[in-house]
């Protein structure tokens, strides 16, 4: 009989032990819709002898994994080159297309893709608190990698939005910032673009190689829907 009750007793302890445990979530799917209109990416390009030129895109889609018990994920984002207009003039956009294919290939089947592999969070979320993370990613270009085959290295914040901010469904908001962004390496140039080479020289010191990326998004889990702007 002591026996008994001593089994008895070791299985509530080892129930209540398992209770009080963290249950680790399955992975978890959430979506960036590019129809959304709030999901935005922008590049900087500030020259020190020239303009300041910004390209805009409200046109950012994604899909994240994420391991949420284990604080892990990874996502994939892109952005089509013909969502990106710069300073929202229609000459300089079509020059920034022309850059970007080296008049190779139609703009409207070139995308600006990254790939993140993998970001591990430094603590768990709360609502409405932004939790800061630093991470690397894998740029293509219209299918062109960086030239020397380095990641970006990304920094940003995430924050837990409440129930009911965008949806059913999770919501995170997503800031990203790439910065030293060399275009170059990408061959977005106009060296590398036919008909452009006799203003190379000119446009040296006019339109900065390097730039500072932006993006900010809203993830939706697969089971809410986010209302379109």
């Amino acid at each position: 009989m002591r026996k008994y009750v001593k089994m008895m007793i070791l299985a509530v302890a080892a129930a209540a032990v398992t209770c009080a445990q963290p249950v680790l979530a399955d992975s978890s799917t959430f979506k960036v819709d590019p129809e959304a209109g709030n999901n935005t990416f922008s590049a900087v390009f500030d020259a020190a002898l020239g303009e300041r030129i910004m390209a805009v895109s409200s046109g950012v889609g994604c899909t994240l994994t994420a391991e949420e018990g284990q604080l892990e994920g990874h996502a994939k984002c892109s952005v089509p080159l013909t969502s990106i207009k710069v300073d929202s003039d229609d000459t300089k956009t079509d020059h920034f297309q022309q850059w970007a294919t080296n008049k190779k290939s139609n703009p409207k089947k070139c995308t600006f893709d990254l790939d993140v592999p993998h970001v591990k969070l430094p603590s768990p979320l709360a609502e409405k608190q932004p939790v800061a993370f630093t991470t690397e990613g894998t740029f293509s270009i219209c299918g062109r990698k960086r030239e020397n085959g380095q990641p970006e290295k990304i920094q940003g914040t995430v924050i837990l939005l409440p129930p009911g901010s965008l949806g059913e469904g999770r919501a995170y908001r997503i800031r990203a910032k790439v910065e030293g962004f060399d275009r170059e390496q990408y061959g977005i140039s106009p060296k590398n673009t036919a008909g452009w080479l006799a203003r190379v020289q000119q446009l040296a010191n006019v339109v900065a190689t390097e730039e500072t990326i932006d993006v900010n998004i809203f993830a939706i889990s697969d089971n809410g829907a986010q209302a379109k702007k």
